[in-house]
């Protein structure tokens, strides 16, 4: 079997309420300037009352299967990487299969935190080469309505979007998924989570709001891991693809942090016009980035045929991976 899974669409979506930095600033008490200089962010998309993850993440989807220009029933697979779902159970992806018109797709959330997309592409990839279906996938999340308004470490950070890749049987063995590499370290599980609401803590009367809301430990343990592990996956995965840091036309990580990615490109010695940023505009809405800044890049100026991108990411869990695609 020589099928490849090459990528044939891409979507993205973000709320309506544009949040720029002055407001989370006046909120926390914080000089003008101090949210940008310390993470690259600007400005973000928070949820309206209204918006659900299942709609965000549909309307990504809808957008890149519109670009893909096939048959929903076509379609195969949904894999929703999300660490926010409508629900704790059931899993959203069936209800954004439906909202989709993907009669004939199976449907399953992936809680890969930051590195979800990557993890769902490997799994997708997978999929389309063994049944020669196409499979969709899409990261969403909604962090704004995760975020301890008081703790400045998350607060100034995340934001809400989705994003959204098709994938379609291709018989080119230079497109697609050329190589992998993943990696989970639970030495640093601690380092940012909820503490309360899952079944080691279960909601209770008993448990502070604040307990339900997202928390980094250590930022700058966070910072150190999260270069090394990206570094390390990268270097892996252009390995695997018998391929050096030069041969990379876009480099496109999870935007984390613009500190974390810069670091992570210098390592890598990929210069700075060749990483994709987005993170300035629509601030870390985790998984959601990746194919987010895919997205946004493609509609600024068209991946070409032949091009080799690296996608890399880390975050809670610690877990991360990275991906080198050709397009």
């Amino acid at each position: 079997m020589n099928r490849s899974a090459r990528i044939l669409g891409f979507g993205h979506h973000v709320p309506g309420r544009k949040v720029d930095n002055a407001e989370i600033e006046a909120g926390l008490g914080l000089e003008a300037g101090w949210i940008e200089g310390r993470t690259g962010i600007r400005a973000r998309y928070w949820a309206e009352p209204q918006d659900t993850l299942s709609g965000l993440a549909a309307k990504a989807g809808d957008m890149a299967l519109e670009a893909a220009g096939i048959a929903r029933s076509d379609v195969g697979l949904l894999l929703l990487a999300t660490s926010t779902p409508d629900h704790l159970l059931p899993p959203s992806a069936p209800l954004v299969a439906h909202k989709l018109g993907l009669a004939n797709a199976g449907g399953v959330d992936l809680a890969g935190a930051c590195a979800g997309f990557i993890y769902a592409m490997t799994f997708a990839d997978g999929f389309v080469r063994l049944h020669n279906k196409p499979a969709l996938v899409i990261a969403a999340n909604i962090l704004s309505r995760r975020i301890n308004p008081t703790e400045r470490a998350s607060a100034v950070l995340f934001a809400d979007a989705a994003g959204a890749v098709v994938l379609g049987p291709s018989n080119e063995p230079d497109q697609g998924i050329l190589g992998a590499s993943v990696a989970a370290d639970g030495a640093g599980y601690g380092l940012i989570q909820i503490p309360a609401g899952g079944s080691n803590r279960p909601f209770s009367d008993e448990i502070d709001i604040a307990e339900t809301r997202m928390t980094i430990a250590d930022g700058r343990a966070v910072f150190t891991k999260a270069v090394d592990m990206m570094s390390r996956c990268s270097a892996d995965a252009l390995a695997a693809a018998n391929l050096r840091a030069y041969d990379v036309s876009r480099f496109v990580p999870h935007q984390a942090n613009a500190r974390i990615f810069n670091a992570v490109g210098k390592t890598l010695g990929i210069e700075d016009a060749r990483i994709i940023k987005t993170i300035a505009d629509y601030g870390n809405s985790s998984a959601a980035t990746i194919p987010l800044s895919l997205s946004v890049a493609h509609q600024a100026e068209a991946s070409r045929s032949g091009e080799k991108l690296l996608l890399a990411a880390a975050g809670a869990g610690l877990t991360g991976g990275a991906l080198v695609v050709g397009m």
